[in-house]
């Protein structure tokens, strides 16, 4: 079993006696990941250390739905990076999740871990790891006040970016009052709250609606699964992404779940590679992190997911007996 620990004393130690750090975000990233990552690079830069964020996707750029960060001069794409003295995966739970940025944590030297997944495997020679932290960008801001790092506006846009997402604006079961402190720091340091909330969650081109309304319009309730609990779900293959990544089909299960006759909600969706992925949200009962983790993934008791395999009829079937386990 993996232990969660939190080297900050180590952690701190390594980035000082760094000259050149690399922070890779997780492949298909989320403004927690991304802006986790951003937020470190910022205050690192402050620290006069070269800094480098990177995705392990060929050919990487900011997706336009987080183009709202700060910190963007920062990115690289893998192929391009230079080799640095520490590297510093965010918000990354495997190995898988690091692309083709794997073995460039792996081999690397000096590497810290900073997660906030139960799922977490244990790679890197360092961890930063709390599965109670509601985001990874709390473990990022605790990071940058260990640095001494003054909070500006661009570094809290980050860290706000992170932590309104993957709270779900603060509604998820995630939420503590820890959590709402560092939502006041960051106001205070002159964050535009109105215009990140605006372009993370109201902002969407026309394709991303038409997407949204075909794959509700395809959604199946079963209302009897889970021991009548509930479960509704949709899919979304390559031929229905009206030409939009993976990560602009992630909002589609934030309208899933809502569905009053289900506790469970789930999103099919096939990657580039033709293979499809899953994605689970509870709303109060069900562990869907252990059910992912079931799976081959991983994740929150409220919040996981999971890659399957090229047959979408027998995922579907495969996550009804494991939620029947549940």
């Amino acid at each position: 079993m993996i232990e969660f620990d939190q080297d900050w004393t180590g952690a701190v130690e390594l980035i000082e006696k760094a000259e050149s750090v690399l922070l890779i975000a997780h492949v298909s990233p989320d403004a927690d990941a991304l802006g986790s990552a951003l937020a470190i690079g910022l205050a690192l830069e402050s620290l006069n250390k070269k800094v480098q964020v990177s995705v392990g996707e060929p050919g990487f750029t900011v997706p336009a739905s987080l183009q709202i960060l700060p910190g963007k001069h920062m990115v690289v794409a893998p192929e391009d990076l230079t080799p640095v003295d520490l590297v510093i995966s965010c918000d990354t739970s495997s190995h898988e999740r690091l692309g083709v940025l794997e073995e460039t944590l792996v081999s690397a030297e000096n590497s810290i871990a900073i997660d906030h997944h139960p799922s977490f495997t244990g790679f890197g020679k360092l961890h930063l790891v709390d599965p109670d932290a509601a985001a990874t960008a709390e473990l990022a801001l605790e990071l940058i006040d260990l640095l001494k790092v003054e909070l500006n506006p661009e570094i809290a846009s980050a860290i706000y970016a992170g932590l309104a997402t993957d709270t779900g604006s603060f509604r998820y079961n995630s939420t503590t009052a820890y959590t709402m402190q560092i939502a006041s720091r960051l106001f205070e340091a002159g964050i535009d709250h109105a215009k990140l909330s605006l372009e993370l969650f109201d902002t969407e081109s026309f394709s991303a609606i038409q997407m949204l309304g075909d794959a509700i319009g395809r959604a199946q309730l079963i209302p009897d699964a889970i021991g009548g609990k509930g479960l509704v779900f949709t899919s979304i293959s390559l031929n229905q992404r009206y030409g939009l990544t993976e990560l602009a089909m992630e909002r589609v299960i934030d309208v899933l779940r809502r569905t009053a006759e289900a506790e469970v909600s789930a999103i099919f969706k096939q990657g580039d590679d033709g293979i499809w992925k899953g994605s689970l949200r509870s709303k109060t009962t069900i562990d869907v992190g252990a059910v992912a983790t079931e799976l081959g993934g991983g994740g929150h008791s409220h919040a996981a997911g999971y890659t399957g395999h090229a047959d979408l009829e027998q995922m579907i079937v495969e996550l009804q007996e494991a939620l029947a386990k549940a």
